[in-house]
């Protein structure tokens, strides 16, 4: 039996191969090495794992996870699941990016990128990543990303900018404190990439004002003008994307992309069913 894992910073969406082709879906919270440790997630999977099958029956685990950017980052994930799955003989965490183009482009060279809770992006060569633009994380770039998105939000809210009645609408909806509640809550609580990228969803609630769409649309602007156009003849590729964020807005990162000059291929909310694809047709080659 084989496990495969897609691992955001917010959510990790699992499925579980059986020998026969049976697949069982289920979801955990993310666990980005940057911000958890080994303990922290053996826990968490310990309390959310399913029961069944029995955990000695996996013999294989594929764990592509956000944060894992390096073999001492992978580590901190696969010692959790090396204490998890005792039977495990192969056990293989690397990065969520390689997840994204295996998804989105199986066996084709292409470009692929991640607009989730943060940002990535690479070129693929239908086997390995070959180029990537560094997005720089949440505190200095991830443009285009729910957390970028929300710091926006965040920003204008804090100097009390939102029009039209956004103002107390998003402290009400997400019982926002004082301005040193909410300073606390980004400097010295666990996540506070996760808690920025949770505001990209008042965004799509309203997208019928004007001032969300903008943002949006200056978002993605911001993710092509400083990583997609950084990429060697980026115009001769297809945009192809996988993340919530790009696919509750993909009308507005398909107008973007057109402006750049990119004709848009696959924009998906998961890579998960995909993943399992290509793994299933690894295992008959």
């Amino acid at each position: 039996m084989i496990l495969i894992a897609d691992g955001g910073s917010t959510k990790t969406n699992w499925c579980q191969l059986s020998d026969k082709g049976q697949r069982v879906y289920f979801n955990t919270e993310g666990y980005n090495p940057d911000f958890v440790g080994t303990p922290a997630i053996v826990a968490s999977l310990q309390k959310n794992l399913p029961d069944t099958p029995p955990r000695q029956q996996v013999t294989e685990i594929y764990f592509y996870g956000a944060g894992v950017s390096s073999p001492a980052k992978a580590e901190v994930i696969a010692a959790a699941l090396r204490q998890l799955f005792p039977n495990a003989s192969k056990v293989e965490v690397t990065e969520d990016l390689l997840a994204a183009a295996r998804a989105l482009l199986g066996h084709s060279a292409g470009f692929a990128a991640i607009l989730g809770t943060g940002t990535n992006s690479c070129i693929y060569d239908g086997q390995k990543i070959t180029y990537n633009v560094d997005s720089l994380g949440y505190f200095l770039g991830d443009e285009g990303s729910g957390s970028f998105l929300g710091k926006r939000l965040l920003r204008d809210y804090m100097r009390e900018l939102l029009p039209d009645g956004l103002q107390e609408a998003l402290r009400v909806e997400y019982e926002l404190g004082s301005r040193n509640d909410i300073i606390d809550q980004l400097y010295n609580q666990p996540l506070p990439n996760r808690f920025l990228a949770s505001f990209a969803k008042f965004a799509y609630d309203h997208n019928n004002v004007s001032y969300c769409r903008q943002i949006v649309v200056e978002s993605f602007q911001a993710f092509f003008q400083n990583i997609v156009r950084h990429y060697p003849s980026y115009q001769n590729y297809s945009f192809n994307c996988i993340g919530s964020v790009a696919y509750n807005f993909r009308d507005a990162l398909a107008q973007v992309a057109n402006e750049h000059g990119m004709q848009v291929g696959k924009i998906i909310r998961s890579p998960i069913d995909d993943l399992v694809s290509y793994h299933e047709s690894e295992a008959t080659h």
